[in-house]
């Protein structure tokens, strides 16, 4: 078992004297993250912005896509993006939504579309999927998604803030909210497609970062109890050491499951796999150098609770008689 522990259990590295590089750098990634999402934008995919995809199947087992793409082109539907993904000779179209004056002759108009598409590939390619998203059906799915993701971060927030004294709390919830903004800006710099399975990346990794978070500080919590004159950044430094090797498996383990949907997953989830293995990174690194560091700024402080106890104890401590005072009779 040794042999497979890559982090050894006596570690005792000084993590907390990093929170003055750390908190300045996941800052600057954090505002560059809102910048592109606001300047840059996301790569939405059709079931945010609407428009039809369609997945084809060469039958010689080889795909010409600049063939496809002029093709594809010539056909006047709009901006066409032709990919090539999966096994050898699968090929994706993608095209927005068909103008119109009505909702009955836009979806006529993207019928007409996907019948021209079909009629100029089907000679040589197998149709494997279709599918169709109306602009009712994205503003909804933009809806549910948001809602979700929101409803998420407040549900994280109510459990923590009976789970854990307040300031692990907030040192939680400011670690989730520092994964899901670089997330978002993850999407926003390498623009890939934004879809469902991006939604539910998101959701992934804010229950992965908040699990890691969770077993640092319990952790932390139980050394509060058993060192009550510690300081508090060595405290947080053993509590984080001693979880280490534990934190650092879990992630290698995850890594690898997600390396094998990187490259044999496709393009279908393509976004859900880079997105994930992002977030096992960004989720680790959080726990590690933001959720307990904060707790400094906090003011979390060692032996706290018994101080505050002493006063209270000292109140409830009945007064001492004076020698040759008389006790009242009973009433």
């Amino acid at each position: 078992m040794k042999l497979l522990r890559i982090i050894p259990d006596d570690t005792k590295f000084g993590f907390m004297r990093f929170r003055r590089v750390s908190f300045p750098f996941s800052a600057l990634l954090s505002v560059l993250a809102v910048v592109c999402f606001f300047g840059v934008s996301m790569n939405f995919g059709i079931d945010f912005t609407g428009g039809t995809l369609i997945e084809m199947q060469s039958k010689t087992g080889k795909a010409d896509i600049a063939a496809v793409r002029e093709a594809a082109t010539d056909l006047a539907v709009g901006e066409v993006e032709v990919q090539e993904f999966g096994e050898k000779g699968e090929v994706s179209i993608r095209f927005g939504l068909q103008p119109g004056n009505s909702q009955q002759e836009r979806e006529r108009a993207q019928q007409r579309a996907q019948e021209r598409f079909k009629s100029t590939f089907e000679k040589d390619y197998e149709f494997r999927r279709v599918e169709v998203v109306g602009p009712r059906v994205s503003g909804e799915l933009v809806q549910s998604g948001t809602l979700g993701v929101v409803l998420a971060v407040l549900g994280v927030l109510v459990y923590l803030w009976f789970r854990f004294e307040w300031q692990l709390a907030v040192g939680a919830v400011i670690a989730t909210l520092h994964d899901l903004v670089l997330t978002i800006g993850f999407f926003a710099i390498t623009q890939l497609e934004f879809n469902m399975t991006s939604i539910a990346a998101i959701l992934t990794i804010v229950g992965y970062s908040l699990n890691d978070t969770v077993v640092v500080f319990d952790r932390i919590r139980e050394l509060l109890r058993r060192y009550k004159k510690m300081p508090t950044d060595e405290l947080l430094d053993l509590a984080i050491n001693t979880t280490l090797s534990r934190t650092v498996m879990t992630s290698v383990t995850t890594m690898l499951a997600l390396l094998a949907l990187v490259i044999y997953g496709g393009q279908v989830i393509a976004s859900f796999s880079y997105a994930m293995m992002f977030g096992v990174v960004i989720g680790t690194y959080s726990s590690i150098f933001i959720a307990a560091p904060v707790l400094i700024y906090l003011g979390l402080k060692v032996g706290a609770e018994e101080k505050a106890a002493e006063p209270a104890a000292a109140d409830a401590k009945p007064a001492r008689r004076r020698p040759g005072a008389s006790e009242s009779p009973a009433q």
